[in-house]
């Protein structure tokens, strides 16, 4: 009777140790082919955000997008807490992943920026639980969690000059311990992520934007898989800094109406012997900054053309140079009816076509204001592609192939960036 009893038990034990195991193996082994998370535009500062959940326990920390950023960098100095946090040691594996790392008292650090102001200091590189949800394209999934995700702890100050509320910046850059790297190698998936910028700063109703990690499909309401037709050209890493991490695009001509914009080409490509040119996209810049001459051509192209559509000129409204008033401009699916802006790339048929929504910036109700900017005779950079040029619009990039995918305005195929469904499916 007590064998009998005793092998009953063993028995039942055995079967909780097994389902227990099948549980456990089951968890590990989910492989979700994406990721996603919302994007938020900030209307004081029309900075980025998205909110990563973090530590132990779990807290939604909210962070400001930087496409060209190295990694994720969060304020430890102030409020951090968490069980699970661990310091990455000097000379390991992890601490060689990170641009430049230096040792201090036996423990990895990095140089960490705010791209905003333009700040750089000296953080720790450390490793904590994050946690973010799957996707199958058309929704959110069941969360996942990565157990030791590497991030850069900040000084408070550098803090300085970033949406309220932020705690840091999330990187996307061409870095071992980017966000698109870290959860690439993760997962297993393709090493591969697509933005997808809304305009709205409302905060009455859910206008977010959406940050794929991994391939499509990126289905948008109406059920739309914006991933199809898709434009291609090639990305190029900064020619000027071996550690930069952001994304340049080969522009070879503009046109506004179609028509060339007669400009110095060569301050369009790249020339390492001056150190200058280039066309580099960022989520951290709010409008599209020209070199002075580009600029000078482009709106002189543009002001041409507009009036001889009978839109009148009106005195410009700071930080933009040229404006109008809004009277005579009619209304397109794509914005204000006014001349599309083409960046030509590899060759006459890729290009960027930079439609009303995407080229105008309404300042008032009787004006609107091209958002374009004058950077100056000797940037750095020729064109900067800014946040407003770029919303609306779904830029996929595959950083093993270094090419870009764009969508051009969502508005064509009747969608925004703000209709992807975040209500979950599980």
């Amino acid at each position: 009777m007590a064998s009998s009893l005793h092998f009953r038990l063993l028995s039942s034990l055995l079967l909780l140790l097994l389902t227990s195991l099948s549980d456990a193996k089951s968890t590990h082994t989910f492989r979700p082919n994406a990721l996603v998370l919302p994007i938020s535009k900030d209307a004081s500062t029309l900075q980025y955000l998205t909110s990563i959940n973090q530590r132990t326990p779990l807290i939604s920390i909210n962070v400001v997008l930087d496409l060209g950023g190295q990694s994720l960098w969060v304020d430890c100095q102030k409020g951090y807490n968490s069980s699970s946090y661990r310091h990455v040691r000097c000379h390991s594996s992890q601490c060689y992943s990170a641009p430049k790392p230096s040792c201090k008292k036996k423990t990895c650090t990095v140089i960490i920026d705010n791209t905003i102001t333009h700040t750089a200091t000296t953080g720790i590189l450390g490793k904590d639980v994050v946690s973010i949800q799957s996707t199958d394209g058309s929704n959110p999934g069941r969360v996942v969690t990565v157990p030791h995700f590497l991030f850069t702890c900040a000084p408070t100050f550098l803090l300085k000059g970033l949406a309220s509320g932020a705690k840091g910046m999330a990187g996307l850059g061409r870095t071992r311990i980017s966000l698109p790297s870290q959860f690439a190698a993760d997962f297993s998936f393709q090493k591969k992520f697509a933005i997808c910028l809304s305009g709205s700063t409302s905060t009455l109703y859910n206008a977010k934007g959406v940050l794929f990690f991994g391939d499509g499909p990126y289905k948008f309401l109406p059920y739309m898989d914006v991933s199809t037709n898709l434009i291609y050209t090639k990305l190029y890493k900064n020619p000027f800094s071996t550690t930069s991490s952001e994304y340049f695009i080969g522009v070879k001509s503009i046109k506004v109406n179609e028509q060339v914009v007669l400009l110095n080409t060569s301050l369009l490509s790249i020339n390492k012997k001056n150190g200058y040119g280039g066309t580099k996209i960022s989520t951290v810049t709010p409008y599209t900054v020209m070199e002075s001459s580009i600029y000078k051509a482009v709106t002189q192209a543009f002001i041409k053309v507009v009036t001889s559509m009978n839109i009148t000129r009106v005195d410009a409204v700071s930080p933009f140079g040229i404006c109008f008033s809004s009277k005579n401009v009619g209304s397109t699916r794509v914005g204000p009816a006014v001349p599309a802006i083409d960046l030509v790339l590899q060759n006459e048929t890729v290009y960027w076509r930079i439609f009303g929504a995407n080229s105008l910036v309404q300042v008032s109700n009787d004006v609107l204001c091209l958002g374009f900017l004058d950077g100056g005779s000797k940037p750095k950079t020729s064109i900067v592609i800014g946040g407003h040029q770029l919303e609306d619009n779904l830029l996929q990039f595959d950083l093993a192939k270094s090419k870009l995918a764009f969508s051009s305005s969502l508005l064509f195929r009747q969608t925004t960036c703000a209709n992807f469904n975040f209500t979950s499916s599980v």
